[in-house]
């Protein structure tokens, strides 16, 4: 019989829980956001444009923002990548000036990343502090 050899160390020590969480929500915000996109689109296209603005508007600022969120989950290894992804729940929720059933997704999305920080950040404190033996959690 073979003996299991030790797993090796992951490279940079284990990885953080809030950033997990963060990934996995800004990969399904991307599928949102692109799927929003093309109805908004295809609503502007049936009222003439949406506030004025040309019919492409919508799949324009869909990609933008799509790039934003891929741009970000790939530097949520960076601390200030938290605060672009704070920044993305802002103009998703505000999107809901286009179509407001946007607002409803942009509040459920935001409130997920925030659940996500909190909740992410306060188990990674708690295995630090686990992790450092004669250190009191703070």
């Amino acid at each position: 019989m073979t003996t299991a050899e030790p797993a090796a160390p992951i490279p940079g020590g284990p990885r953080s829980v809030r950033r997990t969480l963060a990934s996995i929500v800004l990969a399904f915000e991307v599928v949102v956001v692109f799927l929003a996109a093309l109805v908004i689109w295809g609503l502007s296209r049936e009222e003439g444009g949406i506030l004025g603005l040309p019919e492409w508007a919508p799949l324009a600022g869909g990609g933008v923002v799509i790039m934003g969120l891929l741009l970000t989950l790939g530097l949520l290894r960076h601390e200030w990548a938290y605060g672009l992804g704070w920044a993305l729940q802002a103009v998703i929720f505000a999107s809901g000036l286009l179509n407001p059933a946007m607002f409803v997704v942009g509040a459920l999305f935001g409130g997920m990343w925030a659940y996500c920080m909190i909740v992410g950040g306060r188990i990674d404190r708690d295995r630090a502090a686990s992790a450092a033996p004669g250190r009191e959690p703070q």
